[in-house]
């Protein structure tokens, strides 16, 4: 049986570990000669309820617009520097909860893997916010590569 790639989606939030992913992402897509689809998540912003009390500071509307435009001009930045290096390569942008818009996305994209990078919380911090890439592991239509940025590998003690 052969595995055959048509379309590679690659989560990115802009960080070293999504960048180190990105590296396997164009990689595999140029041998497998995939479209490489890097898509980013703005998360909304909420307060919680006992801020509500207080008059809002902010207007959560026009800053989720304005993060929404800031990310948007990152990924077509960065989207447009990778194209000489791989040409089949877009980028997309949505508002949502990260885990379940990159399945939605796997899903309507119907992409063949999800490259992503982790982030290697552990104890507390992976109890309370939980693992995006742990969850989109679980979920997914299609396989999954993570990968860990090489600055967090484990040293034995």
């Amino acid at each position: 049986m052969k595995v055959k790639l048509k379309k590679i989606l690659c989560p990115t939030d802009f960080s070293a570990n999504s960048n180190h992913a990105l590296k396997y992402a164009l990689t595999l897509a140029a041998l497998s000669r995939a479209q490489l689809l890097l898509f980013h998540v703005v998360e909304p912003i909420s307060y919680p309820q006992s801020v509500e009390l207080f008059e809002p500071m902010i207007d959560e509307v026009e800053l989720t617009m304005k993060l929404e435009a800031a990310f948007q001009k990152q990924l077509e930045d960065q989207v447009a520097a990778l194209k000489d290096e791989y040409s089949k390569i877009k980028g997309r942008l949505v508002t949502g909860n990260t885990f379940v818009e990159i399945i939605q996305a796997a899903r309507e994209e119907n992409a063949d893997m999800i490259i992503m990078g982790t982030h290697g919380r552990t104890g507390l911090a992976h109890v309370l916010i939980g693992s995006v890439a742990e969850r989109v592991v679980r979920e997914a239509p299609c396989p999954v590569l993570t990968v860990k940025h090489p600055e967090h590998e484990f040293v034995k003690p």
